[in-house]
């Protein structure tokens, strides 16, 4: 088998000036070359940080721009293979873009098909995969939340060396909503719901992470940032509403929702996975900003899968919340974000969406009701 020597870096995940956050990142870049790195890959955003800010949308960059630039010259600098996400502007649409550059300039890319829950209110989802022919070997790309999604782990199935995650992914299994009168409520607050929701970053960047990789036979590098998440929740309200049926109690903070805020750590995550699905080695949150390095063994033949893939670790109402409720929610406001970006024709579905979502929000309600058994059904 042929070994190759990669780098995951975990990057410290609040949000600062791309110039600071790419100083930063060049220090821990240089750093992971200089102890032999073939590859490197960075975390998700690593150029902007995690948020749920209005400032996002004048923080993409299109393809030219100062991070895709910065990568570039990065890559051909210390004569690596160099990988990280960014909001990226393609046209008139935002999406969530893994970029990989060769030393030699050439560069692959990789658009995040399931954008998180509230992420769709920043950017737009695109489907398909990418696999990046290199001399190193033939990589398969992935962003964060995209990992939940047994159907880009069978896509890349006998076709790929080794997969790269770029990752980012704040505990909201593990969340604290603050209210203006100082009120701190967890999913322990949230009924059965919460209860099911708990701990699933963990699990999905934990345990799936490694038998998915297992499955596909090849070895994996994944990435996550660190450090401990105060942000603004989009479109608090309407949030908050949707698990009113399920968590009554949750109705007395309704008239403080759009001022609420979400309190998290990011999940520990920053890893390199052997085509065993065996962690070689992973860095503990409280490591803060720095790297794991280590060699993995790429197969002398793309290997296809000998077993059924396993199934999901995580509940259905996590997809249905994080892919379905949650994104329905805030894509008004990618819509608002367009138009102070590119002016009124890149929002002139707006109010079409406001009501779609009036209704849908009425239908999701019902449909939570009835599944957890607060409406009974003849």
């Amino acid at each position: 088998m042929r070994k190759i020597r990669v780098a995951a870096i975990q990057m410290e995940a609040n949000p600062a000036p791309t110039p600071v956050r790419l100083k930063r990142a060049e220090k821990l870049v240089a750093q992971a070359a200089q102890q032999g790195a073939q590859l490197v890959v960075l975390p998700e955003l690593f150029n902007t940080g995690y948020g749920y800010a209005s400032e996002n949308f004048f923080r993409a960059e299109p393809i030219t721009g100062q991070t895709a630039t910065w990568l570039k010259e990065m890559a051909a600098r210390h004569r690596i293979y160099l990988a990280g996400s960014l909001m990226l502007l393609d046209g008139s649409e935002i999406y969530n873009a893994l970029l990989l550059l060769a030393p030699n300039g050439q560069m692959w890319r990789y658009d995040k098909n399931y954008p998180w829950g509230w992420e769709r209110g920043y950017f737009r989802g695109r489907k398909g995969i990418t696999i990046a022919k290199t001399a190193l070997g033939d990589f398969g790309l992935m962003i964060c939340w995209d990992a939940a999604h047994l159907r880009l782990w069978r896509a890349y199935a006998g076709q790929v060396d080794l997969m790269i995650i770029s990752s980012c992914p704040p505990d909201v299994g593990n969340p604290t909503f603050v209210f203006s009168t100082g009120d701190r409520v967890t999913f322990g607050d949230f009924g059965k719901i919460g209860a099911s929701l708990k701990g699933s970053g963990r699990l999905l960047f934990g345990k799936m992470v490694n038998q998915q990789t297992a499955w596909l036979g090849v070895p994996a590098v994944q990435t996550v940032g660190t450090g401990h998440l105060r942000t603004a929740i989009p479109n608090g309200l309407l949030s908050l509403l949707s698990y009113v049926p399920v968590a009554p109690n949750l109705i007395k903070y309704l008239p403080q929702a759009q001022h609420a805020r979400l309190e998290c750590d990011f999940v520990q995550g920053c890893k390199i996975v052997n085509h065993r699905g065996e962690v070689q080695i992973e860095l503990a949150q409280d490591e803060g900003e720095t790297f794991a390095i280590d060699e993995v063994a790429l197969p002398d033949q793309k290997p296809n899968p000998e077993r059924p893939q396993p199934k999901s670790l995580l509940p259905m109402i996590a997809y249905f919340s994080s892919d379905i409720l949650l994104p329905l929610l805030t894509l008004p406001i990618y819509f608002r974000g367009k138009r102070k970006v590119f002016g009124k024709k890149a929002a002139l579905m707006s109010h079409f969406w406001a009501l779609t979502i009036a209704f849908g929000i009425l239908l999701l309600c019902l449909w939570l009701a009835v599944h957890f058994g607060m409406i009974a059904v003849p």
